[in-house]
């Protein structure tokens, strides 16, 4: 059953992606571009940006800082037409409560969390005005629930699950498709910090082809690889007697 409204064609769609510069957020502008999108990337000014316009003709370059409200909605107000955006801004740093660091905790509130709010202070008003249009916010299995070394990554990532779900039941009677994005272990400079075996890992270029299934099939819930994310949304189902052991004996945290 499609939750949303599918995306079939993407031509002559103009596709915002905010986090694009790396890592998911790349490989999936770059997915875009090659269906025929107007894809406009926006992150942090750097090399990385500059680079995907040269290798994309015809994509646009938006250099933003998501922590800056005024400058997301200045970005927002230079786009002439607006058919998605995709929130895959993000980081990550591994922490734990024994080595409880308040500036970290912070920095992937205002990055992870409260940079969504931001874009989507700009875009809504829009989007209610057209009548359409299509919200994705990039979460994590990290957000089902509390894991060893997520103390500052993974309530971020609850936070956005919560609230793709509000916003879904909210818009969806507006026209604007909502879907929830939630992957499982990615190569990306975020992952390379892990020091340990990420199972059932998976390259950028196969994420984006599974969120552009998941956009095409209508879907709200994507995660992937699935092989990975059904048991951790079993885990989550656990009572707590059960889920807090197996979480340490299969971590060894």
């Amino acid at each position: 059953m499609s939750l949303n409204p599918p995306i079939t064609d993407w031509h002559g769609k103009t596709v915002w992606l905010v986090g694009a510069s790396s890592g998911i957020g790349r490989a999936t502008a770059q997915a875009l571009h090659g269906q025929g999108a107007r894809v406009v990337v926006s992150a942090r000014p750097g090399a990385a940006l500059d680079a995907f316009a040269v290798e994309h003709p015809g994509s646009r370059v938006l250099p933003l800082d998501v922590a800056d409200l005024a400058a997301v909605h200045a970005a927002s107000r230079s786009l002439a037409q607006l058919d998605a955006v995709v929130y895959c801004a993000g980081t990550y740093r591994p922490q734990r409560a024994t080595a409880f660091d308040m500036a970290a905790m912070q920095q992937h509130l205002q990055v992870n969390y409260v940079g969504a709010l931001h874009v989507l202070d700009a875009v809504l008003p829009r989007l209610l005005r057209q009548g359409h249009g299509h919200i994705s916010l990039l979460a994590s299995v990290a957000g089902y629930s509390g894991l060893p070394q997520g103390l500052a990554y993974g309530p971020t990532k609850a936070a956005l699950i919560n609230l793709a779900e509000t916003l879904y039941l909210d818009l969806h009677g507006a026209g604007i498709g909502v879907s929830l994005v939630c992957p499982g272990f990615v190569q990306t400079p975020l992952t390379a910090q892990n020091d340990f075996a990420m199972p059932a890992l998976i390259t950028p270029g196969q994420a984006a082809a599974a969120m552009l299934r998941g956009w095409r099939q209508g879907a709200f819930d994507i995660h992937y690889p699935k092989r990975f994310t059904l048991w951790m949304k079993f885990l989550r189902l656990l009572p707590y007697a059960v889920y807090f052991p197996a979480i340490r004996r299969f971590t060894g945290l």
